[in-house]
Protein backbone atom coordinates (compact mmCIF):
# COMPACT_ATOMS: atom_id res chain seq x y z
CA UNK A 1 0.00 0.00 0.00
CA UNK A 2 2.98 2.32 0.38
CA UNK A 3 3.12 2.62 -3.43
CA UNK A 4 -0.24 4.40 -3.71
CA UNK A 5 -0.34 7.64 -5.64
CA UNK A 6 0.29 10.75 -3.53
CA UNK A 7 2.58 11.56 -0.63
CA UNK A 8 1.83 12.02 3.06
CA UNK A 9 1.05 15.55 4.14
CA UNK A 10 3.54 16.66 6.79
CA UNK A 11 0.74 18.27 8.76
CA UNK A 12 -0.79 14.78 9.30
CA UNK A 13 -4.37 13.67 8.87
CA UNK A 14 -7.05 16.26 9.48
CA UNK A 15 -9.42 15.79 12.38
CA UNK A 16 -12.56 15.89 10.20
CA UNK A 17 -14.74 12.82 10.71
CA UNK A 18 -16.14 12.83 7.17
CA UNK A 19 -14.45 14.12 4.05
CA UNK A 20 -14.14 13.61 0.32
CA UNK A 21 -10.96 11.82 -0.74
CA UNK A 22 -8.92 11.94 -3.91
CA UNK A 23 -5.91 10.08 -5.25
CA UNK A 24 -3.77 13.02 -4.12
CA UNK A 25 -5.05 12.95 -0.53
CA UNK A 26 -5.55 9.19 -0.09
CA UNK A 27 -2.25 8.54 1.66
CA UNK A 28 -2.83 11.33 4.15
CA UNK A 29 -6.58 10.91 4.71
CA UNK A 30 -6.67 7.11 4.79
CA UNK A 31 -3.30 5.38 5.14
CA UNK A 32 -1.72 7.76 7.65
CA UNK A 33 -4.94 8.58 9.48
CA UNK A 34 -5.69 4.87 9.94
CA UNK A 35 -2.55 4.46 12.04
CA UNK A 36 -4.41 6.06 14.95
CA UNK A 37 -8.10 5.43 14.20
CA UNK A 38 -9.98 3.10 11.82
CA UNK A 39 -10.91 4.82 8.55
CA UNK A 40 -13.84 3.70 6.43
CA UNK A 41 -13.55 4.41 2.71
CA UNK A 42 -16.81 4.61 0.81
CA UNK A 43 -16.19 3.96 -2.89
CA UNK A 44 -19.06 5.36 -4.94
CA UNK A 45 -20.08 6.86 -8.28
CA UNK A 46 -22.75 9.32 -9.29
CA UNK A 47 -24.53 6.75 -11.48
CA UNK A 48 -24.83 4.27 -8.60
CA UNK A 49 -28.29 4.39 -6.98
CA UNK A 50 -27.46 2.11 -4.02
CA UNK A 51 -24.42 4.32 -3.31
CA UNK A 52 -26.75 7.26 -2.75
CA UNK A 53 -28.88 5.16 -0.40
CA UNK A 54 -25.88 4.04 1.64
CA UNK A 55 -24.10 7.40 1.95
CA UNK A 56 -26.43 9.10 4.48
CA UNK A 57 -26.60 5.92 6.56
CA UNK A 58 -22.80 5.70 6.72
CA UNK A 59 -22.48 9.36 7.64
CA UNK A 60 -25.10 9.05 10.37
CA UNK A 61 -23.40 6.07 12.01
CA UNK A 62 -19.93 7.58 11.73
CA UNK A 63 -21.08 10.82 13.37
CA UNK A 64 -22.74 8.83 16.15
CA UNK A 65 -19.43 7.03 16.73
CA UNK A 66 -18.05 10.37 17.99
CA UNK A 67 -14.53 10.05 16.59
CA UNK A 68 -13.97 6.32 17.02
CA UNK A 69 -13.96 5.94 13.24
CA UNK A 70 -13.59 8.29 10.28
CA UNK A 71 -15.13 8.24 6.82
CA UNK A 72 -13.51 9.14 3.50
CA UNK A 73 -15.69 9.16 0.37
CA UNK A 74 -13.98 8.38 -2.93
CA UNK A 75 -15.68 8.89 -6.29
CA UNK A 76 -14.18 6.10 -8.41
CA UNK A 77 -15.03 7.89 -11.67
CA UNK A 78 -13.17 11.03 -10.66
CA UNK A 79 -10.27 8.99 -9.26
CA UNK A 80 -9.81 6.21 -11.80
CA UNK A 81 -6.05 5.86 -11.32
CA UNK A 82 -6.54 5.32 -7.59
CA UNK A 83 -9.40 2.87 -8.21
CA UNK A 84 -7.24 0.89 -10.63
CA UNK A 85 -4.38 0.75 -8.16
CA UNK A 86 -6.65 -0.39 -5.32
CA UNK A 87 -8.22 -3.02 -7.56
CA UNK A 88 -4.74 -4.47 -8.00
CA UNK A 89 -4.50 -5.11 -4.25
CA UNK A 90 -7.78 -7.01 -4.23
CA UNK A 91 -10.56 -4.47 -3.71
CA UNK A 92 -13.51 -5.54 -5.93
CA UNK A 93 -14.35 -2.04 -7.14
CA UNK A 94 -16.24 -3.37 -10.12
CA UNK A 95 -19.21 -3.74 -7.74
CA UNK A 96 -20.17 -0.66 -5.75
CA UNK A 97 -21.08 0.59 -3.26
CA UNK A 98 -18.08 -0.87 -1.50
CA UNK A 99 -16.81 0.17 1.91
CA UNK A 100 -13.33 -0.78 3.05
CA UNK A 101 -12.10 -0.35 6.61
CA UNK A 102 -8.43 0.60 6.93
CA UNK A 103 -6.42 0.11 10.11
CA UNK A 104 -2.70 0.67 10.56
CA UNK A 105 -2.38 1.38 6.84
CA UNK A 106 -3.91 -1.93 5.78
CA UNK A 107 -7.36 -3.13 4.71
CA UNK A 108 -9.02 -4.67 7.76
CA UNK A 109 -12.48 -5.55 6.44
CA UNK A 110 -14.84 -4.88 3.53
CA UNK A 111 -18.54 -4.93 2.76
CA UNK A 112 -20.48 -4.45 -0.47
CA UNK A 113 -23.99 -3.23 -1.14
CA UNK A 114 -26.33 -0.77 0.55
CA UNK A 115 -26.57 -2.27 4.04
CA UNK A 116 -29.30 -1.03 6.40
CA UNK A 117 -28.27 1.03 9.40
CA UNK A 118 -28.18 -2.04 11.63
CA UNK A 119 -25.78 -3.75 9.21
CA UNK A 120 -23.49 -0.73 9.07
CA UNK A 121 -23.40 -0.56 12.87
CA UNK A 122 -22.55 -4.26 13.08
CA UNK A 123 -19.75 -3.80 10.57
CA UNK A 124 -18.29 -0.85 12.49
CA UNK A 125 -18.58 -2.73 15.79
CA UNK A 126 -16.59 -5.57 14.24
CA UNK A 127 -13.94 -3.13 13.00
CA UNK A 128 -13.71 -1.44 16.39
CA UNK A 129 -13.35 -4.77 18.15
CA UNK A 130 -10.62 -5.90 15.76
CA UNK A 131 -8.75 -2.62 16.15
CA UNK A 132 -9.09 -2.47 19.93
CA UNK A 133 -11.36 0.55 19.70
CA UNK A 134 -14.06 -0.82 21.97
CA UNK A 135 -17.68 -0.28 20.94
CA UNK A 136 -19.85 2.48 19.54
CA UNK A 137 -20.85 5.10 22.16
CA UNK A 138 -24.52 4.13 21.89
CA UNK A 139 -23.62 0.49 22.48
CA UNK A 140 -21.64 1.46 25.58
CA UNK A 141 -24.64 3.37 26.93
CA UNK A 142 -26.92 0.42 26.22
CA UNK A 143 -24.60 -1.81 28.26
CA UNK A 144 -24.72 0.76 31.08
CA UNK A 145 -28.51 0.95 30.83
CA UNK A 146 -28.90 -2.84 30.91
CA UNK A 147 -26.66 -3.02 33.98
CA UNK A 148 -28.61 -0.25 35.71
CA UNK A 149 -31.89 -2.06 35.03
CA UNK A 150 -30.52 -5.38 36.25
CA UNK A 151 -29.16 -3.80 39.45
CA UNK A 152 -32.36 -2.08 40.48
CA UNK A 153 -31.79 1.42 39.08
CA UNK A 154 -34.58 1.72 36.49
CA UNK A 155 -34.60 5.53 36.67
CA UNK A 156 -30.96 5.63 35.53
CA UNK A 157 -31.65 2.99 32.90
CA UNK A 158 -34.58 4.97 31.49
CA UNK A 159 -32.42 8.08 31.06
CA UNK A 160 -29.73 6.10 29.26
CA UNK A 161 -32.16 4.31 26.96
CA UNK A 162 -33.82 7.64 26.15
CA UNK A 163 -30.48 9.22 25.29
CA UNK A 164 -29.77 6.42 22.81
CA UNK A 165 -33.21 6.83 21.25
CA UNK A 166 -32.46 10.53 20.84
CA UNK A 167 -29.53 9.61 18.60
CA UNK A 168 -30.81 6.36 17.09
CA UNK A 169 -34.57 6.54 16.75
CA UNK A 170 -34.82 3.05 15.26
CA UNK A 171 -32.83 1.22 17.93
CA UNK A 172 -35.12 -1.63 19.10
CA UNK A 173 -32.94 -2.54 22.06
CA UNK A 174 -33.23 0.99 23.44
CA UNK A 175 -37.01 1.11 22.97
CA UNK A 176 -37.49 -2.30 24.56
CA UNK A 177 -35.25 -1.32 27.45
CA UNK A 178 -37.11 1.95 27.99
CA UNK A 179 -40.43 0.13 28.23
CA UNK A 180 -38.98 -2.38 30.70
CA UNK A 181 -37.49 0.44 32.78
CA UNK A 182 -40.91 2.11 32.95
CA UNK A 183 -42.44 -1.18 34.07
CA UNK A 184 -39.77 -1.53 36.76
CA UNK A 185 -40.82 1.93 37.95
CA UNK A 186 -44.47 0.70 38.04
CA UNK A 187 -45.34 3.32 35.43
CA UNK A 188 -47.52 1.34 33.04
CA UNK A 189 -48.90 4.50 31.44
CA UNK A 190 -45.44 5.68 30.38
CA UNK A 191 -44.55 2.17 29.22
CA UNK A 192 -47.64 2.10 27.00
CA UNK A 193 -46.86 5.59 25.70
CA UNK A 194 -43.33 4.53 24.80
CA UNK A 195 -44.66 1.50 22.91
CA UNK A 196 -47.02 3.78 21.00
CA UNK A 197 -44.06 5.94 19.96
CA UNK A 198 -41.93 3.05 18.63
CA UNK A 199 -41.19 3.64 14.93
CA UNK A 200 -43.31 1.40 12.72
CA UNK A 201 -40.21 -0.09 11.10
CA UNK A 202 -39.15 -1.80 14.33
CA UNK A 203 -42.49 -2.39 16.02
CA UNK A 204 -42.18 -6.16 15.60
CA UNK A 205 -38.50 -6.42 16.52
CA UNK A 206 -37.93 -9.10 19.20
CA UNK A 207 -36.79 -6.53 21.78
CA UNK A 208 -39.95 -4.48 21.29
CA UNK A 209 -42.26 -7.49 21.08
CA UNK A 210 -40.80 -8.82 24.32
CA UNK A 211 -41.35 -5.50 26.09
CA UNK A 212 -44.93 -5.40 24.77
CA UNK A 213 -45.53 -8.89 26.16
CA UNK A 214 -44.06 -7.81 29.50
CA UNK A 215 -46.52 -4.90 29.69
CA UNK A 216 -49.49 -7.12 28.82
CA UNK A 217 -48.47 -9.71 31.40
CA UNK A 218 -47.97 -7.05 34.06
CA UNK A 219 -51.51 -5.81 33.50
CA UNK A 220 -52.93 -9.33 33.58
CA UNK A 221 -50.83 -10.15 36.64
CA UNK A 222 -52.15 -7.13 38.52
CA UNK A 223 -55.70 -8.28 37.88
CA UNK A 224 -54.83 -11.82 38.96
CA UNK A 225 -53.12 -10.56 42.12
CA UNK A 226 -56.28 -8.69 43.09
CA UNK A 227 -58.14 -11.99 42.87
CA UNK A 228 -55.39 -13.98 44.65
CA UNK A 229 -57.51 -14.96 47.65
CA UNK A 230 -60.15 -16.45 45.39
CA UNK A 231 -57.54 -18.25 43.25
CA UNK A 232 -55.96 -19.87 46.30
CA UNK A 233 -59.38 -20.95 47.59
CA UNK A 234 -60.18 -22.57 44.24
CA UNK A 235 -56.87 -24.47 44.27
CA UNK A 236 -57.40 -25.58 47.86
CA UNK A 237 -60.75 -27.03 46.85
CA UNK A 238 -59.38 -28.56 43.65
CA UNK A 239 -55.60 -28.75 43.05
CA UNK A 240 -56.32 -29.70 39.44
CA UNK A 241 -58.23 -26.49 38.69
CA UNK A 242 -55.98 -25.64 35.75
CA UNK A 243 -57.67 -22.30 35.09
CA UNK A 244 -56.88 -21.18 38.64
CA UNK A 245 -53.33 -22.51 38.36
CA UNK A 246 -52.74 -20.47 35.17
CA UNK A 247 -54.11 -17.36 36.85
CA UNK A 248 -51.78 -18.01 39.79
CA UNK A 249 -48.84 -18.29 37.37
CA UNK A 250 -49.72 -14.91 35.88
CA UNK A 251 -49.88 -13.31 39.34
CA UNK A 252 -46.58 -14.89 40.39
CA UNK A 253 -44.91 -13.61 37.21
CA UNK A 254 -46.14 -10.07 37.87
CA UNK A 255 -44.63 -10.34 41.36
CA UNK A 256 -41.26 -11.26 39.87
CA UNK A 257 -41.46 -14.88 41.02
CA UNK A 258 -40.60 -16.29 37.61
CA UNK A 259 -39.42 -19.75 38.61
CA UNK A 260 -42.64 -20.41 40.56
CA UNK A 261 -44.76 -18.97 37.73
CA UNK A 262 -43.16 -21.31 35.21
CA UNK A 263 -43.56 -24.21 37.64
CA UNK A 264 -47.34 -23.70 37.84
CA UNK A 265 -47.70 -23.79 34.05
CA UNK A 266 -45.40 -26.79 33.72
CA UNK A 267 -47.59 -28.58 36.27
CA UNK A 268 -50.60 -28.08 33.99
CA UNK A 269 -48.69 -29.18 30.89
CA UNK A 270 -47.43 -32.30 32.67
CA UNK A 271 -50.96 -33.20 33.76
CA UNK A 272 -52.72 -32.40 30.48
CA UNK A 273 -50.62 -30.84 27.71
CA UNK A 274 -53.69 -30.47 25.46
CA UNK A 275 -55.79 -28.61 28.03
CA UNK A 276 -57.70 -25.78 26.28
CA UNK A 277 -55.70 -26.32 23.06
CA UNK A 278 -52.38 -25.96 24.85
CA UNK A 279 -53.25 -22.76 26.73
CA UNK A 280 -50.66 -23.37 29.48
CA UNK A 281 -47.89 -23.86 26.94
CA UNK A 282 -48.91 -20.72 25.07
CA UNK A 283 -48.84 -18.72 28.30
CA UNK A 284 -45.41 -20.10 29.13
CA UNK A 285 -44.17 -19.05 25.69
CA UNK A 286 -45.49 -15.54 26.40
CA UNK A 287 -43.45 -15.57 29.62
CA UNK A 288 -40.34 -16.54 27.62
CA UNK A 289 -40.93 -13.67 25.19
CA UNK A 290 -41.39 -11.19 28.03
CA UNK A 291 -38.40 -12.44 30.02
CA UNK A 292 -36.06 -12.69 27.04
CA UNK A 293 -34.36 -15.73 25.56
CA UNK A 294 -31.22 -15.23 27.65
CA UNK A 295 -32.98 -15.00 31.00
CA UNK A 296 -31.90 -17.90 33.29
CA UNK A 297 -35.54 -18.65 34.10
CA UNK A 298 -36.36 -18.90 30.39
CA UNK A 299 -33.46 -21.27 29.79
CA UNK A 300 -34.40 -23.52 32.72
CA UNK A 301 -38.12 -23.58 32.01
CA UNK A 302 -37.55 -24.14 28.29
CA UNK A 303 -35.44 -27.23 29.08
CA UNK A 304 -38.16 -28.53 31.38
CA UNK A 305 -40.82 -27.86 28.73
CA UNK A 306 -38.77 -29.70 26.09
CA UNK A 307 -38.39 -32.72 28.32
CA UNK A 308 -42.16 -32.83 28.80
CA UNK A 309 -43.04 -32.42 25.14
CA UNK A 310 -40.46 -34.79 23.73
CA UNK A 311 -40.36 -37.47 26.41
Amino acid sequence: MEQLIGQPDAAGAQADLIKDGTQETFINDVIEASRSVPVLVDFWADWCGPCKQLAPVLEKVVRAAKGKVRLVKVDIEANRALAAQLAQVGLPLQSIPLVAAFWKGQILDVFQGALPESGVKKFIETVLKASGGGTLPATERLHEADTALETGRPDVAAELYSSVIGEEEENPRAWGGLVRAMLALDDEESAAAALADVPEKITNAPEVAGARAALELKREGRQAAEAMEGIQARLAANPEDFEARCELATALNAAGRREEAAGELLHVIRADRGWKDGAARQQLLRFFEAWGNDDPNTLTARRRLSSLLFS
